[in-house]
């Protein structure tokens, strides 16, 4: 299988390594020749190092190298069975390289994007046939991340995203199914983990480095959430947050901060422009947490069951199976549990006692509990038991 991947960025040059490294001929373009030329000694570097690694033996990393080819041109897409992109989050240059392309590859070439948050249907409206269009969205960075969101259009033809489930999982990644809608599973129900941070920060409630002391010592999360918003950047976490809320008709749920804002228009990226939440700058002290265990448990437990809420919401519209929403929080953003399973562990019935005496404390829409939530409650049920 010949395939085809637009964007050299570090997304698009990762996905091109996973590909080839699962046996595919693959065309990576850019009509930038900087960034290909960067992309081209990132991917050998980085198979080198696996090399170094024993991870792969030094025929194996020559193979895969060897069987990508660097190009400027879409004519070289001519002979793919798949062309998927990786560029800017801009709709209409989506739709206008889909448009380009669609006059080059052959007909049952499968036309397929990364987008994180645009639609699906909407990319798939600019080509003759959108039935054999689809969204495959991969994780940064590509060859270290196991999920991939698979997301027919209302346009894919019937066993499309079947097809691409498969395909993804020979390639050694685990593929979810997902509904067309804003942020398909992550970028949708770990909203909260970043929106409810910060609102307990903006309250008063706690500091930067006591927040994320409670979510990682009491939580297990990997990181922290202002920790990861400075590791993914506000100039992306800031505008998914945007993009989302506006998505969702601006739904109250997805609301961003102006506290986020203030950061992203001043230019403090997080770790990548050395200021963020922390300051990176050297020289410059950690702030240490308060270390309070019943203040800790409260700052989690509200984050928490914001986090729980969303993905009961997400599976109450169909928006994926429970398994798949399990496996996208686990696999796609490493929670330490799955937030159905861990809803069941928690208690239901406190998941919707503390969401609905948060409401009742602020009466805003962003606390209103899951109607699935408040079913389950009334009839006694659980997710997994």
């Amino acid at each position: 299988m010949r395939i085809g991947i637009i964007g050299s960025g570090a997304m698009g040059a990762g996905i091109a390594q996973v590909v080839a490294t699962a046996g595919h001929q693959v065309h990576l373009l850019d009509k930038n020749s900087k960034a290909l030329e960067r992309a081209k000694q990132g991917i050998q570097t980085g198979l080198e190092k696996l090399a170094s690694k024993g991870k792969l033996t030094e025929e194996q990393a020559q193979r895969i190298f060897g069987s990508i080819n660097f190009t400027e041109v879409y004519q070289d897409f001519g002979d793919c069975d798949l062309v998927l992109e990786a560029v800017v989050e801009d709709l209409e240059v989506k739709q206008n390289l889909f448009r380009e392309v669609e006059m080059i590859v052959k007909q049952e070439c499968i036309l397929a994007t990364n987008t994180s948050s645009l639609s699906i249907a909407a990319i798939a409206s600019a080509c003759e046939r959108p039935e054999r269009f689809i969204g495959i969205h991969f994780f940064n960075p590509a060859p270290l991340m196991p999920l991939v969101e698979i997301i027919p259009a209302v346009q894919s033809r019937t066993g499309l995203a079947e097809e691409i489930k498969q395909l993804v999982k020979s390639w050694g990644k685990v593929p979810v199914l997902v509904k067309d809608t804003p942020g398909f599973i992550v970028n949708r129900v770990a909203r909260p983990f970043y929106g409810e941070a910060i609102r307990l920060l903006e309250e008063g409630v706690a500091d930067v480095a006591t927040i994320d002391w409670a979510m990682t010592e009491l939580g297990g999360f990997k990181m922290g959430p202002f920790t990861l918003m400075d590791f993914i950047g506000h100039d992306v976490n800031y505008r998914v947050t945007e993009s989302v809320f506006t998505a969702f008709f601006f739904d109250p749920r997805y609301k961003p901060s102006f506290t986020q804002k203030r950061l992203f228009e001043a230019g403090f990226f997080g770790r990548k422009s050395s200021r963020g939440f922390y300051d990176y700058r050297e020289g410059a002290l950690a702030p240490e947490p308060f270390r309070d265990e019943k203040l800790g448990q409260y700052i989690l437990n509200r984050i928490l069951v914001m986090l729980i809420n969303e993905a009961v919401d997400a599976l109450a519209l169909n928006v994926a199976s429970k398994e798949d929403l399990e496996l996208a929080m686990t696999k796609g953003v490493n929670y330490p549990k799955g937030l159905l399973a861990w809803a069941d562990e928690f208690g239901l019935e406190k998941v919707l006692s503390t969401l609905d005496g948060l409401y009742h404390e602020y009466h805003e829409d962003r606390y209103r509990a899951s109607p699935l939530l408040r079913k389950m409650v009334r009839e006694g049920k659980h997710f997994f038991r």
